[in-house]
């Protein structure tokens, strides 16, 4: 019955107007390459804070599954992926647009991505609970150690420049340490200014970081010359597969898709990852090996069930225990606390109702997508004709507005400023800024349970090295810490030897 309620609930009229509202949102900033899911996500979490909390979490979710979905649209018309998660359905979906068959392709991404994104869900709903049931148990030290496990993920979020993540990394735990401390609540680094005894928000930093930094960076990167090629999508009059096909690419996509989860469980794995490695490995398993990469409707079938499969495995680390998955849910974190709920196994406690609704806006969003999308397929080469300045000063707008809006205060906006300031010479200079996002979100929650681990035991470490579960995740940090490093040596002296 709580679930049936949970369904009801999002069906609800104001509830589902979000919903849809967020899917479309999500639909033009997905398709728009350089708009990223992340972005848009960050852009419209202030508007969720003027709502209910169902009714913005339904706003955001359509927007974080649309978006992943409909970067797909770019890449099958124009080469081009709409957001990184997209970066595999180029290699068959622009092959299949220019034999011809466009509609078929973006039939193709919208069915395979609405499915991905639903098998994803329910695994959702069969492993996070009992993975937050697990995780009651865990006291202060557990935590603690659960954040710096969190706090490693800089080395897996920063790709191929670990180093430079970590750097970022510790800005962003140096911003986390102004205002009160956690446990004497005295002053640090507030410059004896009030505004900043609650420290600097995090919500106004995201926005700076993935809006205007993003911005900054396309207005300076921007060629005028530019102009991408949109295949037409009438030239096929078929627009979706056949039995026999659909039987043919269904095995590669369930492969496909829990591949995806797992990857998605894992912090810093999102959705590019998972789809190049599900592709790689399909086309290993296929009998049709020399189509993939020339216009393979298993290729790209594949690659689009993996998008959206990584949401529910992201959803489930960040849910279960507070861990984001990838910079969409360390912003959904932040929406989260705003609203007065902790992300983590409590919070299937506490907000049980609202942990199942927001499941059941997932698969409810997905369903939504798949129609929308099929409806809509005509229109797509339209939105890839916006220029981009008209969009740039509409992000811009909403990025001002949406800063002033969580506290009204000026203070916000001068975060979100300087944040922007610091995105774009992050991107300029190839630095991520994710880590920093990570740094912020975690160093407080690291420090609150290292300090009260501490008081507890006296001023003894020894839990963190006698606890079972502190000494799996310590030794799982220290490894992912060294495998970055250890990758990148590996590539490094094969390049080597190559020339």
């Amino acid at each position: 019955m709580e679930w049936v309620s949970a369904f009801i609930g999002v069906l609800h009229p104001q509830v589902f107007f979000y919903l849809i509202v967020g899917v479309v949102s999500g639909a033009l900033i997905g398709t728009l390459p350089g708009l990223t899911a992340t972005m848009g996500v960050a852009v419209l979490t202030p508007i969720s804070f003027w709502l209910e909390p169902a009714c913005g979490f339904a706003m955001l979710i359509g927007v974080y599954n649309a978006a992943i979905w409909s970067g797909g649209i770019s890449a099958i018309l124009i080469n081009t992926p709409g957001t990184p998660a997209s970066m595999a359905s180029t290699f068959d979906g622009y092959s299949l647009s220019q034999k011809g068959m466009a509609r078929l392709a973006l039939n193709i991404n919208t069915v395979f991505s609405a499915l991905g994104g639903v098998f994803s869900s329910f695994c959702l709903i069969f492993f996070a609970f009992p993975l937050a049931d697990f995780a009651l148990r865990f006291g202060p030290a557990e935590y603690a150690v659960v954040a710096f496990f969190g706090l490693t993920m800089m080395a897996a979020v920063s790709g191929d420049k670990p180093v430079k993540g970590l750097l970022v990394g510790f800005v962003g735990l140096l911003i986390s340490t102004i205002g009160l401390d956690a446990i004497h609540a005295f002053k640090r680094y507030t410059f004896d200014y009030p505004m900043l005894l609650d420290g600097i928000s995090f919500v106004p930093v995201m926005i700076g970081l993935f809006g205007i930094g993003e911005i900054l960076f396309q207005v300076y990167t921007n060629r005028k010359d530019e102009k991408a090629e949109i295949v037409s999508i009438e030239k096929s009059n078929k627009s979706f597969l056949n039995f026999k096909e659909l039987k043919q690419v269904f095995p590669f996509n369930i492969f496909a898709s829990i591949i995806s989860v797992i990857i998605g469980v894992i912090p810093g794995a999102g959705g590019d990852i998972a789809s190049i490695i599900s592709w790689g490995q399909c086309k290993r398993m296929s009998k049709h090996k020399s189509e993939y990469g020339k216009g393979s409707i298993e290729g790209l079938s594949v690659s689009c069930t993996s998008n959206n499969a990584v949401i529910g495995g992201a959803m489930t680390t960040m849910l279960s225990l507070g861990i984001p998955g990838d910079a969409v849910t360390a912003i959904l974190i932040g929406s989260l606390m705003m609203y007065g709920m902790t992300p983590g196994p409590q919070m299937f406690v506490e907000n049980k109702p609202f942990v199942m609704t927001l499941i059941a806006q997932l698969i409810i969003a997905n369903i939504v997508i798949c129609i929308f999308g099929l409806l809509t397929s005509k229109i797509y080469p339209k939105i890839l004709r916006i220029k981009k300045e008209t969009l740039w000063v509409s992000v811009t707008m909403c990025c001002f507005l949406g800063s002033f809006a969580i506290n009204n205060s000026y203070m916000d906006i001068i975060a979100m400023a300087i944040a922007g300031i610091l995105g774009f010479i992050l991107k300029k200079m190839d630095f991520p800024a994710g880590p920093l996002v990570l740094g912020l979100l975690l160093g407080r929650l690291l420090e609150a349970n290292l300090r009260r681990t501490l008081a507890i035991t006296m001023g003894s470490y020894s839990p963190f090295f006698t606890n079972p579960i502190c000494i799996v995740l310590l030794s799982v940090s220290i490894i992912s810490l060294i495998v970055p490093a250890i990758v990148k040596h590996i590539k490094a002296m094969h390049n080597q030897n190559k020339q």
